[in-house]
């Protein structure tokens, strides 16, 4: 018999007013049995809200930022210490400056620092020779994420400190060179124009418009809390009756094995229930994460 006509008996079987019954009485009896232990409630009352908040601020936010960060400055120009002030707003890092001596590269993430950047002596000569060194970015690589958030912050910091050099470039250029640039063609002083100016792509985030992480993953904590407490209150309570003898008990009656599965799956199934409203609630008021799909819908998906 293939599984598929099993299963068809065995609903079958169970669809009627006695089984319904038999269901029902072992339903309420473990329902009895949660009630009764105080420990149990004490878990359910307390735990889910506590996992939600731990979780949730562990989860709240995917940006990287307080990078403790060495800054080594080999040369003091005014071009660098432009660039300097532009690395010091960068919200990514933490930075402190340390003295040019420092060579060996074992020292420059000793200092409990996570990144150090270090701008070589003759880069800003190097810029205006028009071949620019690159800037040394000593990253510790044990934590990949925070070594990846640095260097974007690094690059984001050049970017910005080369637009704004090449406005100064272009306020600083000679009347001779304006003159002449008025001479040229309209279309190819657009072409110039749009060279220049930075080309952006026009993103719309269209199912998490606030690109906040915790409302990515306020579905996987509710599911990580559901399988941590029903599943294990539910393997203590059948190791407990059968350790009490009461689940033997059970299976010399006339109940059937589906009616008392069904019976003691039934409980935890509305505990699960309770514990999504207390873990959306949690999540909607403190993280204020909105559901914008039906109630039902978000229940029979997390169920």
């Amino acid at each position: 018999m293939g599984v598929g006509r099993w299963a068809f008996f065995f609903v079958d079987d169970l669809m009627n007013s006695a089984s319904l019954h038999a269901i029902a009485s072992v339903a309420y009896k473990e329902f009895l049995h949660i009630y009764r232990d105080r420990r149990v409630l004490l878990l359910l009352l307390i735990l889910p809200p506590l996992f939600t908040l731990l979780f949730g601020h562990a989860f709240e936010t995917s940006e990287i930022s307080d990078v403790p960060a060495m800054l080594i400055n080999r040369d003091n120009n005014a071009r660098t210490q432009r660039f300097i002030d532009i690395v010091l707003q960068n919200k990514t890092f933490r930075w402190r400056q340390a003295p040019p001596e420092i060579t060996n590269e074992s020292d420059l993430l000793a200092s409990r620092v996570q990144a150090t950047l270090v701008i070589p002596q003759g880069w800003s000569d190097s810029l205006s020779a028009g071949n620019p060194k690159p800037l040394p970015l000593y990253l510790d690589g044990s934590d990949i994420n925070t070594a990846s958030a640095a260097e974007g912050g690094v690059q984001k910091s050049l970017a910005d400190f080369q637009v704004k050099e090449r406005d100064l470039i272009v306020e600083n250029l000679p009347d001779e060179v304006i003159e002449l640039g008025k001479k040229l063609p309209v279309q190819i002083r657009k072409q110039f124009v749009s060279l220049m100016e930075a080309w952006t792509a026009g993103s719309k985030v269209l199912y998490n418009p606030k690109s906040r992480f915790i409302d990515y993953v306020i579905p996987g904590i509710i599911g990580l809390i559901l399988q941590l407490l029903t599943v294990t209150l539910m393997a203590c309570t059948i190791a407990r009756e059968r350790e009490s003898g009461t689940l033997y008990q059970l299976m010399v009656t006339s109940l059937k094995r589906g009616e008392i599965v069904i019976g003691k799956i039934l409980p935890y199934l509305g505990v699960s229930i309770v514990l999504i409203a207390v873990i959306t609630l949690v999540a909607g008021f403190h993280f204020h994460v909105q559901f914008y799909q039906p109630p039902a819908l978000i229940l029979i998906c997390l169920l």
